[in-house]
């Protein structure tokens, strides 16, 4: 966290105290897609079995106490032992019971890779003592949260051709799959829900995103200055426009990507983003889309659904599994914004016609808005720490 000391001279004179403490608390260094995320694949072939783990290298310095946004690009070679040494710590904990046996797990190699343009760190397992034909296969991945407690996770397993997958989570690391039946699946499925739910929740540049192009939608503009709408349809009705056009926007893209038909690099789609933000919040000070909020909301949305997506890109799911990761994550991210609307519209409409509203949430607010993504947006491409 920082403390910036910024004073935009067109806004009220109590904007400099208000940035400061914005700035000090908000997470300007929040990456909105990739937090924390950790991948851990099962194979299971007849009475073989064979794991991998991949960790993002920032969560391995995040357990080692250390400051990934300081960490050298050409890393040294005790660094690299120190963060192999975590790993393989943290992959002793991990357990894996066929049939209620506990299976032996030896790391069998360690490498380093990238993945949707982060680097990961891949651990690969063979299991010993496994007798006979697995039914059932019970995973614990606790330990990991041993990295990073807020870490959220993927888990699939794949069996005969047949691929199973599940999203955990230090609340939930346990998950048991029936190998030859569907049993559990529905709550399986369910987990993707919540997995969505927690991704714009904690997608602060979304979150910014959408509040931007929600700030006017209980106004009007007349004579170059914002007014309150004068009945709770109008505002209704606006807002329902941007909500619709992000919602089938990312939507688009989300799945295009999440079934690798189009892939763009994360860093320009993550610094796009940040562009977006900025440009919707720079709309309520200098309107370009009067009246019609909807259009940003759906040209961007295109953007943001392919920072989305790679979520679900490296869980390496057959069609019809993924197809259902998809619906699931993509419901848990329209209930999350829906409850971030819900919250919003009473308030702004008991508000619109106030001093405090038009001033002090929109101009000001959009002003806060502005200066966080253009930060953001100097951090994601040019990689500089703020």
């Amino acid at each position: 966290m920082r403390s910036v000391t910024l004073t935009i001279l067109s806004c009220s004179h109590a904007l400099p105290g208000v940035l400061v403490l914005v700035l000090t608390f908000f997470p300007l260094e929040a990456a909105a897609h990739t937090p924390s995320e950790t991948y851990l694949s099962v194979q299971v072939d007849g009475t073989n079995l064979t794991a991998r783990w991949d960790v993002a290298l920032r969560d391995l310095h995040q357990g080692m106490g250390l400051d990934s946004t300081k960490v050298p690009a050409n890393r040294s070679e005790e660094l690299q032992a120190r963060e192999e040494a975590l790993a393989l710590d943290v992959a002793a904990g991990l357990e894996i019971r066929a049939d209620s046996n506990l299976v032996q797990l030896t790391v069998t190699d360690y490498t380093t890779l990238p993945l949707n343009d982060v680097e990961y760190a891949r651990l690969i397992f063979a299991g010993a003592g496994v007798n006979g034909r697995i039914r059932v296969v019970e995973i614990n991945a606790g330990s990991v949260f041993r990295v990073d407690t807020n870490m959220h996770g993927l888990l699939r397993v794949e069996n005969a051709g047949r691929v199973d997958a599940v999203a955990f989570n230090q609340n939930a690391p346990s998950h048991a799959f029936q190998l030859a039946s569907n049993e559990g699946r529905l709550e399986r499925w369910m987990t993707f829900i919540w997995e969505g739910v927690w991704h714009i929740w904690i997608g602060f540049d979304h979150i910014l995103f959408l509040m931007a192009l929600l700030l006017p939608a209980v106004l009007k503009r007349e004579k170059r200055e914002w007014r309150g709408v004068d009945s709770l349809k109008p505002a209704f009705m606006n807002v329902l426009k941007i909500v619709t056009a992000f919602t089938v926007a990312h939507s688009v893209t989300l799945t295009l990507a999440a079934f690798d038909l189009i892939n763009l690099p994360t860093r320009l789609v993550e610094s796009v983003i940040a562009a977006s933000v900025a440009v919707a919040a720079a709309n309520n000070l200098w309107p370009m889309t009067q009246g019609k909020s909807w259009m940003m909301a759906g040209g961007f949305g295109l953007i943001h659904g392919f920072g989305f997506a790679s979520v679900l890109g490296d869980l390496g799911l057959e069609s019809a599994n993924l197809a259902a990761a998809l619906v699931g994550f993509n419901l848990g991210v329209e209930f999350g914004q829906l409850v971030i609307v819900g919250l919003f519209l009473p308030w702004a409409f008991a508000l619109r016609g106030t001093a405090l509203y038009q001033t002090g949430v929109v101009k000001i607010g959009s002003s806060l808005i502005i200066v966080i993504a253009l930060l953001w947006m100097a951090e994601r491409m040019f990689g500089m720490s703020l």
